[in-house]
């Protein structure tokens, strides 16, 4: 199974609460969380990578027990060993695509020089058609360069899972559907499991194998039934 968890999760501000609680198994290699903004799937997706912990439950991905209160299991983010790409891609604009490809193989405390040799980046760099862009810097690119450069950067640890923070709202529509299948192609030749949040029932329909609609943090049944009823393949 890619995603197996019962947690739950209160959060503060000032006198606002909002908790999230949610008891879920999915089998599918992409799961797609689908709902409207506020709804929970940023702070679930946070809590998989290990960026929050959960008050109480347990979480476990591809298998892996990833926190569990019972048994005292909280592992880092490092430990966890997934990729986090995040919406805006957050990648660093003092770095050329090579360097930040790179980024994520670096030792110590120092960037990437600008022309490393590394067969691993190199790697990368041919697979998603970056070569003739690697000494530009971010600011240079177009979308579709910045997010193949993000997601080579995400992928070049070898992670055990991919999650996206609405990977695609920053792409004009042509783009968008454009990069949807590109993404799939990729995430289906690589065979890496994949977690992706959105408000898009277009990413749903793309790449759905399971689909975990949430409202007000908690599973929203009623929606989530139409979806997966809506993509099931006619008789």
């Amino acid at each position: 199974m890619l995603l197996d968890l019962d947690i739950s999760k209160t959060m503060r501000s000032g006198q606002r609460e909002f908790h999230l609680q949610l008891n879920y198994v999915s089998h599918g290699n992409r799961l797609v969380i689908l709902g409207p903004s506020g709804s929970g799937k940023s702070l679930l997706l946070q809590m998989i990578a290990g960026l929050l912990t959960p008050d109480s439950g347990y979480l476990k991905l591809a298998g892996r027990t990833l926190f569990d209160q019972q048994q005292g299991i909280n592992l880092t983010a490092q430990q966890r060993q997934v990729a986090f790409l995040f919406q805006n891609y957050a990648l660093f604009p003092h770095l050329n695509v090579r360097q930040n490809i790179a980024f994520g193989l670096r030792r110590g405390l120092f960037n990437p020089r600008p022309q490393m040799a590394s067969e691993t980046v190199d790697y990368w760099l041919e697979n998603f058609g970056l070569e003739s862009v690697q000494e530009q810097k971010p600011h240079e690119l177009s979308g579709g360069q910045r997010q193949r450069t993000a997601l080579a950067r995400a992928l070049v640890t070898q992670p055990r899972a991919l999650l996206l923070d609405e990977p695609f709202s920053a792409l004009d529509p042509d783009l968008r559907i454009h990069m949807r299948k590109e993404l799939r192609e990729l995430q289906e030749r690589l065979a890496v499991p994949l977690i992706l949040i959105t408000h898009d029932v277009d990413d749903v329909k793309a790449f759905s194998d399971e689909t975990l609609c949430l409202k007000d943090g908690h599973i929203d049944c009623a929606r989530q039934q139409i979806i997966q009823s809506s993509l099931a393949p006619l008789p």
